[in-house]
């Protein structure tokens, strides 16, 4: 998916680098080898910088402009794809999600998509307009086969109390919500924990997060409303895993979190 050929430099900021770092590359007839020399790199990091499987940093970008003498034009580039937000994030983040081994969620006030149910899912693409819900619905429920596949990526979902008392669709959706979260509780592959309002301020309340675990690599995504952010930085993801065991810390056990959850589904009328 990150590999050059598919780098669209139109649409991203950050594949517009990596092209354009090949381009000049192969323009001066520098190795990768010798451009990893100049600026204290490994030669097959110069290649990911080059396909979008990496990002060089602040410093690396400086050297990589003296090297090829374009200014600071390099640097502006990079400056531009941090600061900027990605049209294909989101489905980058998906597309990830179907080949993960193992993901990680927080979500503060909705159920994960691969938890979802037709109903809850159809009433999500309603309310936001969704041109064509039926469609919409029909890919939110693909996503969720990965859970039932026979090699299913290991899952560990916290939930905000806000994301398992609030009546999505109305009681009779979210009745048959909670029943497929209890379900889905008791999977092997699945740790589902609830993080009870009554635990007050936690790391969670900064926003819902997702990290994707996928052969070597681990990709952070984060969701706001005008749309989210992938990371793919060593030191952002980091970040964001220990915000996500952070939360943990505010959990409820697994048991507990099922009863909790049961509680709510019998309650709710």
């Amino acid at each position: 998916m990150l590999r050059r050929e598919t780098l669209e430099p139109r649409s991203s900021m950050w594949d517009f680098l990596a092209s354009h770092l090949h381009f000049l590359r192969m323009k001066h007839d520098y190795s990768c080898a010798y451009v990893g020399k100049i600026t204290k790199a490994a030669r097959q990091t110069v290649s990911h910088w080059e396909s979008g499987y990496r990002k060089p940093d602040e410093k690396q970008v400086a050297l990589l402009d003296e090297l090829y003498g374009t200014g600071q034009l390099l640097a502006t580039i990079l400056y531009w794809a941090k600061a900027g937000h990605e049209a294909n994030w989101y489905e980058e983040q998906v597309a990830l999600e179907a080949i993960a081994s193992e993901i990680r969620i927080y979500e503060s006030g909705l159920v994960p998509g691969i938890f979802q149910t037709e109903s809850y899912a159809r009433t999500l693409f309603r309310q936001a307009g969704a041109a064509d819900v039926e469609a919409e619905v029909r890919k939110r429920m693909a996503r969720a086969e990965i859970l039932t596949r026979s090699d299913p990526p290991r899952v560990w979902a916290l939930l905000d109390e806000n994301a398992v008392d609030r009546k999505v669709g109305g009681a009779d959706v979210m009745r048959e919500q909670l029943h497929r979260l209890l379900e889905l509780s008791e999977y092997p592959n699945v740790i589902l924990n609830v993080v009870p309002r009554s635990v007050g301020y936690h790391l969670g309340l900064q926003g819902s997060l997702k990290l994707l675990t996928v052969g070597r690599r681990i990709f952070a995504y984060t969701e706001a409303a005008a749309g989210g952010r992938l990371m793919q930085d060593p030191a952002e993801v980091e970040q964001m895993r220990l915000r996500h065991d952070l939360i943990a810390a505010d959990a409820l056990s697994r048991q507990a979190s099922r009863d909790f959850i049961r509680e709510i589904r019998e309650s709710m009328a």
